[in-house]
């Protein structure tokens, strides 16, 4: 289930993060040792995680996710092995939240992409060329996926 599509301003957000090209059948592979690297990095340098994990989609296809997972920060990131400073931008989007299991979160963005296509021109908007799910509440919060959080966020861009 998705929570109604909103239109509102995102304040930028400063964040560590490590870049991220692989396909599909090896997101589990190599998510959680990436999200393990960024957590270590932003806690030894103690500036975060100032927010929940993200995963910023850069560009998909068919064939090739190309994203970078970080967290939100609150200062500088020095480099450390994967690990560099990357944002989200300050722009407007449309954002909603689904409720359940990340293997539920492709439907979800087929629902948030039905929700939001006719709202999104009829108020000027059209979409921009990125994506970004922020993990508000998982496992680690509680085991019942009934209770996870994902934010579905999409830049958006004025139409001309």
């Amino acid at each position: 289930m998705i929570e109604p599509v909103t239109i509102q301003f995102h304040k930028g957000t400063l964040a560590a993060v490590i870049h991220i090209q692989i396909s599909l059948d090896k997101m589990k592979e190599f998510m959680g040792p990436a999200i393990q690297e960024v957590m270590r990095a932003v806690t030894a340098q103690g500036i975060g995680p100032a927010g929940p994990l993200f995963a910023h989609h850069l560009t998909m296809s068919d064939t090739l996710f190309d994203f970078e997972v970080g967290f939100p920060v609150t200062s500088d990131v020095k480099p450390t092995g994967r690990v560099r400073q990357g944002s989200l931008p300050s722009v407007m989007v449309a954002k909603s939240t689904y409720h359940g299991d990340y293997e539920g979160i492709y439907r979800a963005w087929q629902q948030f992409n039905e929700l939001a296509g006719k709202e999104l021109a009829a108020r000027g908007f059209e979409r921009g060329s990125s994506i970004w799910e922020s993990y508000t509440r998982g496992p680690e919060s509680d085991p019942n996926p009934s209770t996870w959080r994902t934010e579905l966020v999409v830049p958006l861009e004025s139409i001309e």
